[in-house]
């Protein structure tokens, strides 16, 4: 059995932003963590560390239904 190897923040960020084309930086997932709405993540010591498995539901569930159209926005509730 492999263990996954964890992801520090500035790691995360880039792999949600190279993975998903979805806009993160380290200070996002800093902020996040603290407001809340992030993905989750276990902390050793100070550092905080992202599982790829985490990240991935995180960024999907940010991600809006796949339409054709605008007019498509409208029917699903989502703004425009």
């Amino acid at each position: 059995m492999e263990t996954e190897r964890l992801k520090r923040r500035t790691e995360a960020a880039a792999y949600v932003t190279t993975t998903y084309g979805i806009p993160c930086s380290p200070k996002t997932l800093a902020k996040v963590a603290v407001i809340g709405g992030g993905p989750p993540y276990r902390k050793v010591g100070r550092t905080p560390l992202y599982s790829a498995a985490d990240l991935d539901v995180w960024a999907k569930g940010k991600m809006g239904p796949l339409v054709h159209s605008t007019s498509e926005l409208r029917r699903v509730g989502t703004p425009s």
